[in-house]
């Protein structure tokens, strides 16, 4: 298969998904993924699965719990069977309140499907802190007495 196939193949992938969660198709989104699909979570291991039955699950429940779920690439690079998109996930949750998530996900491609993706995606923070109280927040107050 030749490198431009391959570089359109991974970013029609990402397409696919994105119109997939966009209809709140969840057949459609299931389908956009390998049965021995990877989903790789760095900064979270316990979201780390594999297999298409944890894509249903976890997009069943996303479906129903933010039921205006938005979703838009941002941004995208695409290399060989890779897409590194930028998405934003944006809605409202049953009860209301706003739900709100951007980041990156690198997209691993065979062909029409996803084989393997990594998920540096986080909720936006709703907290109007400046640098120094969002380090605080992270770190705790300790390191505050030793900055002086």
């Amino acid at each position: 298969m030749a490198e431009d196939t391959l570089a359109a193949d991974a970013y029609a992938v990402a397409e696919r998904i994105k119109r997939a969660t966009n209809a709140h198709d969840l057949d459609a989104l299931v389908d956009c993924f390998y049965d021995d699909y990877e989903s790789a979570w760095p900064v979270h291991p316990a979201r780390t699965f594999v297999g298409t039955a944890q894509v249903r699950r976890n997009w069943g429940q996303i479906f129903a719990s933010v039921p205006d779920l938005r979703t838009e690439i941002l941004s995208s690079v695409v290399s060989g069977d890779e897409a590194w998109t930028e998405w934003e996930f944006v809605g409202h949750r049953t009860d209301g309140a706003p739900f709100l998530m951007r980041g990156v996900v690198i997209i691993h491609a065979r062909g029409d499907r996803a084989a393997h993706a990594r998920f540096d995606l986080e909720p936006v923070d709703a907290e109007p802190d400046d640098q120094d109280a969002a380090v605080r927040r992270l770190v705790g107050d300790a390191g505050a007495s030793s900055a002086s």
